[in-house]
């Protein structure tokens, strides 16, 4: 059973989309780079209409501040220009922020009117019906574009008047928990407010936590020794092994640890997960295999309790998603 839900990022587009049903001027901010420390990761969205209405964060502060005074202005003028603004936050200067965070961030500009509503209607289509598409943003324009990406954004600045910025409307993180136990309840509740999509597997009929479980968008019994056939792989797939005993963890490991995901963790103390590592490399598999394997699960925050728990965990996958990689 799959569970819609009102994530943040289709808020924003339909209060994008209430302002220009309304017959509003709106500068839509978005930031398409980012570097350091800057407080505007790439894929923040802002946007102010010309009656002083704000909705959404470029970064905050000092910075934002003055972006959006700018941004009034223009908008009460006849026309409003496409542009870019490189935004370093450390020092004095062209291009400072006033801002001491150190790092940058480079933010583009659109302005919209209600010709842009059937726009703004489709992205919030594409949303909503969990639909892979590609939306580019230009010195031109924003548009649809038939380009494929598979992360989620994808960036290429040649000059402060040549970049373009590639969104995958349809891309969304799904955390794969295998195990509906206390702890997986636990996860699922945390991982749904944070806009992941979250499945749940279980081998046992009518567990309780498991039926009990609302917060997961899909939820199903299966059979651990086909488990590679119910998680897609990629670079938008996190898997967490945590079921209710060592032979399943090992056997759920042993079956998806030579796929491709972003992350892949088990539940489990040193001294258990110890003697599985020894167990798996006389089977076969390599010390490099299990190096990437996130086990024990978690940051070590000596968390007891399973709300204690997923929070180790939603920080240790926050850590791993946010991570560049090399």
């Amino acid at each position: 059973m799959y569970i819609a839900i009102l994530n943040t990022t289709m808020i924003f587009w339909q209060q994008l989309l209430t302002q220009l049903q309304q017959d509003k001027k709106v500068y839509l901010l978005t930031v398409i780079e980012n570097f350091g420390s800057s407080p505007g990761r790439k894929g923040f969205k802002m946007l102010v209409s010309d009656d002083g209405f704000i909705f959404g964060s470029v970064g905050g502060g000092v910075m934002e501040f003055t972006l959006v005074e700018e941004v009034k202005a223009l908008l009460q003028k006849e026309k409003q220009p496409i542009f870019s603004k490189k935004q370093i936050h450390q020092g004095k200067g062209k291009d400072k922020s006033g801002m001491i965070c150190s790092g940058e961030q480079t933010v583009v500009f659109h302005p919209l009117q209600n010709y842009d509503i059937p726009l703004i209607a489709s992205i919030l289509k594409a949303i909503e019906n969990n639909t892979s598409q590609t939306l580019c943003f230009s010195p031109n324009k924003i548009a649809f574009t038939q380009d494929t990406i598979t992360d989620k954004y994808k960036t290429e600045i040649l000059s402060e008047n040549d970049w373009s910025f590639k969104e995958n409307i349809g891309f969304k993180e799904t955390l794969y928990i295998v195990g509906g136990g206390h702890v997986g309840l636990a996860v699922s509740q945390l991982f749904k407010q944070l806009n992941f999509h979250v499945v749940v597997f279980d081998n046992r009929d009518n567990l309780n936590t498991l039926e009990a479980n609302t917060f997961a968008h899909q939820k199903q019994v299966i059979d651990y020794t086909t488990i590679e056939d119910f998680i897609k792989e990629g670079n938008d797939s996190y898997v967490a092994i945590m079921t209710n005993k060592y032979t399943d963890d090992k056997l759920v490991l042993s079956k998806i640890i030579k796929n491709t995901y972003a992350y892949i963790g088990v539940l489990g103390s040193k001294a258990k997960l110890k003697t599985m590592w020894e167990v798996l490399q006389k089977e076969g598999f390599t010390q490099n295999e299990l190096d990437q394997v996130y086990a024990p699960i978690g940051l070590h925050i000596k968390s007891e309790t399973p709300e204690e728990i997923a929070v180790s965990i939603a920080a240790e996958i926050i850590q791993a998603k946010n991570t560049p990689k090399s």
